[in-house]
């Protein structure tokens, strides 16, 4: 491997890897540097959905929607075999806090950001005769059921293969490694880091932070370390329930009136989320059981062939961590958009990324090589990247890559 790259990526995460990908293709040399495993973390611990965020609109985050939307279309598009069309069903009860004229509001304004005409814009309310096709759900005090569409994905398969296209594009990684320092000197930016136990040492233009949760720990091991916006870490917990409701996504309102996904996942119910601040290391983030049981209410509130389920008859849960803005009012309120800093505008040597959205990882990319164009354009790249062939770049290597 190479010693000097024109940037250090740390993370490969869903955003780490959008931005090794869009770096390579623009032909700078790239690498990697990954403590764990590819999404290991967040990227693989999501709701497993591409979508504008339909709650969003809720909380005025309209470009981000928009945004979104965007970046779905574009993964509908490119990526057929990891992203598909699902159908979504918001059912609106007596005591829901959204009447059922607020979220046609909402429908209408999604399906005019996702575009109208498009078929990814399309809803409907049901009328009661569709109602019984629905399975399980309780119909007492039903007013309505609206239908839209959104897509699904695999989040830890879509990020892998997002690496394996910057891997293919000139990118090498890194994994297991280890930051341990990182220093702005008057070339570029010094990089000290362990890998099979070894300390090793790599120059590079520019470093990239794309580590998720540790986004804080990784600027603290930089110099200079960036003024990093007041953060929050949020948890979120998914359950796992042995039985399928069919290709369908619910929208539900829990006990707390928060919005809950339920939804078909593996041949079984994927149930989430839940939102509860975090403090410590994100590698021990795990569901509580005040959490699986919260899921577990509130789908049982729904369906009934859930009620006989006992917290023990989860088959699996997962907990992920959100890296949010500080703030008093709740999660859910709170902007989502990825937050970029770096240490000089006009010649920036090591940025941050916190937040963001799996959809919208390639926009975010997007952002990142824009900040960097000041960097490229004050001198040669340090490594000319050049695609490596066969000779150079055997099967087996490849597969130890990724």
């Amino acid at each position: 491997m190479s010693t000097d790259f024109d940037v250090l990526v740390v993370g490969a995460g869903i955003l780490g890897a959008g931005t090794a990908e869009a770096l390579a293709k623009e032909r700078h040399s790239v690498v990697i540097l990954e403590q764990l495993g590819i999404a290991a973390a967040t990227s693989s611990r999501s709701s497993k959905l591409i979508h504008g965020g339909l709650r969003y609109l809720e909380s005025g985050q309209f470009r981000l929607v928009y945004e979104c939307l965007r970046e779905r279309h574009w993964l509908l598009e490119n990526k057929p075999q990891l992203v598909r069309m699902v159908p979504f069903y918001i059912p609106i009860y007596r005591d829901s806090k959204r009447p059922p004229w607020m979220v046609r509001l909402g429908l209408s304004l999604y399906a005019l950001l996702s575009g109208i005409g498009s078929e990814a814009s399309r809803f409907r309310a049901l009328p009661k005769s569709e109602w019984d096709t629905l399975p399980g759900l309780k119909q007492e005090d039903l007013l309505a059921v609206f239908r839209y569409y959104d897509a699904q994905t695999d989040d830890a398969a879509l990020t892998r293969d997002v690496v394996a296209s910057a891997i293919a594009h000139g990118a090498q990684i890194i994994c297991p490694g280890s930051l341990v320092g990182a220093e702005v000197t008057e070339e570029g930016v010094r990089v000290d880091y362990v890998a099979d136990g070894k300390l090793n040492t790599l120059h590079t233009r520019a470093l990239v932070n794309c580590s998720g949760p540790w986004v804080a720990t990784t600027n603290t091991r930089c110099s200079p370390s960036l003024t990093l916006p007041p953060i929050d870490l949020v948890a979120g917990t998914h359950i796992l329930l042995p039985l399928s409701l069919g290709n369908k996504i619910f929208y539900v309102e829990a006990e707390d009136h928060r919005a809950v996904f339920v939804m078909s996942w593996q041949d079984k119910t994927l149930v989430g989320t839940t939102e509860r601040p975090f403090f410590g290391d994100p590698r021990e983030v795990v569901p509580t059981m005040e959490e699986e049981a919260y899921l577990l209410r509130t789908v049982q509130q729904y369906f009934s062939q859930t009620r006989s389920l006992q917290v023990e008859d989860i088959c699996d849960s997962y907990a992920g961590l959100r890296v949010l803005p500080e703030a008093e009012k709740s999660p859910f309120a709170r902007s989502r958009e990825s937050m970029i800093c770096c240490d000089n505008e006009r010649n920036p040597r090591i940025l941050a990324v916190a937040g963001g959205k799996l959809t919208s990882y390639r926009a975010t990319a997007r952002k990142i090589l824009k900040k960097l164009e000041p960097t490229f354009q004050a001198g040669q790249p340090i490594a000319t990247k050049n695609t490596p062939t066969k000779s150079e770049d055997s099967s087996s290597e490849r597969e130890r890559n990724i």
